[in-house]
């Protein structure tokens, strides 16, 4: 939470609905939602740490410039532990900075969205076939990290039934 306003973060790989969930969520709670921002600054998955780091920084001044128009809740589709697992899964390293950049915006309830959801290419997914391992890296970063979760998965209806019962729940 930041000052009153409660993060929410929808988490997990390439091509499972984050994005749509995000905006659709959005607009039924009346309030913002931040976007992957790095969608804005990048044309491929050809990165270096640099670029990582870049990313790390735009996205965490991206949920901290939202915070004041959001009404209660602020949704993201992505965070800093994503970051952080694509530097990994890419490059096999991750620049220590994004630790502290993780630390920096403190989520109140995580989405973990499964992958039983059909894989759509767009230009940047490149990891379709390895779906099962990615999901599985994302799970265990936040059970490393001892971050609760909320496991959402079955049909879109299902989804947003799940997210946003426990959304509701929360708020109450």
């Amino acid at each position: 939470m930041i000052g009153d306003i409660k993060l929410i973060c929808l988490y997990g790989p390439e091509s499972v609905g984050k994005t749509t969930l995000a905006k659709q969520l959005a607009a039924h709670y009346q309030t913002v939602f931040v976007h992957e921002v790095a969608r804005d600054l990048i044309t491929s998955n050809d990165l270096t740490l640099d670029d990582y780091v870049r990313i790390g920084h735009a996205q965490t001044e991206a949920v901290l410039k939202a915070v004041p128009q959001a009404n209660r809740l602020l949704i993201c589709d992505t965070d800093l532990i994503t970051t952080a697992l694509y530097s990994e899964i890419y490059l096999n390293d991750v620049p220590p900075v994004l630790a502290e950049l993780e630390k920096a915006v403190p989520y109140d309830l995580y989405f973990l969205l499964n992958i039983d959801v059909p894989w759509v290419a767009d230009g940047l997914r490149d990891l379709g076939h390895r779906r099962e391992e990615i999901y599985e890296r994302f799970k265990t970063a936040l059970e490393n990290r001892n971050v609760p979760y909320v496991d959402v998965s079955g049909t879109w209806a299902e989804r947003w039934a799940t997210v946003t019962a426990e959304i509701d729940r929360f708020l109450s």
